[in-house]
């Protein structure tokens, strides 16, 4: 993967894609603050206040106007055009899932839902967790992420994943983590006085360490 920046490394398939996105737009953003950062200290230099200097009136270009319209109008538009594949890979299309859960915010916790033994959910064998979601490494995740009773942030810095849980919604989500280890779920909406304590844990294991506490998830339940 990547790594820009400031930015944590990045450990979902699709990061890479969102750090050059992001990347590119930072650059873009830098220029154009230095543009107009030299162009102001040059004016106030030149233009500066000086005896027996009057201030004349000075009449605008349409053409400059114009210009410098249609130019932010066209990086904008073609920016909208190159990140276009990227987003619908994302939030719309994706790969089938692997392995599946659900997932839902409520002040102030997330509930994660396993579909227990029979690979179904709504059944007797489910088992929810809070704050604790355990997945397999390189597997395509897919969950349907919902809230109890006000908007919830889902962020993982380091998939690149971002995604508000909405109450009356249920919204589906995709990841695949290529790299084992335990990363913050910080909720990234200010959902009540209890917000900044909402955090939960997401866990990339081996398939055979997941498979291990899976199993040992189950045994508890019965």
């Amino acid at each position: 993967m990547i790594d820009h920046l400031w930015l944590p490394q990045g450990i979902s398939t699709y990061a890479s894609g969102v750090d050059f996105l992001f990347t590119l737009i930072f650059w873009i953003t830098l220029a154009a603050w230095v543009l107009v950062t030299v162009t102001m200290a040059v004016f106030l230099v030149r233009y500066r206040h000086k005896p027996g200097r009057k201030a004349a009136y000075i009449q605008g270009s349409r053409g400059l106007e114009a210009f410098w319209t249609i130019v932010t109008a066209a990086i904008l538009i073609w920016l909208a055009l190159i990140s276009r594949s990227s987003w619908a890979n994302i939030k719309e299309n994706g790969p089938p899932g692997q392995v599946f859960y659900k997932v839902r915010g409520q002040q102030f916790n997330w509930e994660i839902t396993y579909p227990g033994p029979d690979d179904k959910f709504g059944t007797a064998d489910d088992v929810t967790v809070e704050n604790e979601f355990h997945v397999p490494v390189n597997k395509v995740v897919r969950f349907d992420l919902s809230s109890r009773d006000v908007i919830h942030g889902f962020f993982v810095p380091w998939l690149r994943l971002k995604q508000d849980a909405v109450p009356g919604r249920t919204i589906s989500v995709w990841f695949e983590a290529t790299r084992t280890g335990e990363y913050e779920i910080p909720c990234s909406q200010l959902c009540g006085f209890g917000h900044s304590g909402m955090q939960g844990t997401l866990v990339v294991q081996s398939q055979k360490a997941y498979d291990g506490w899976l199993a040992r998830l189950y045994a508890q339940k019965r």
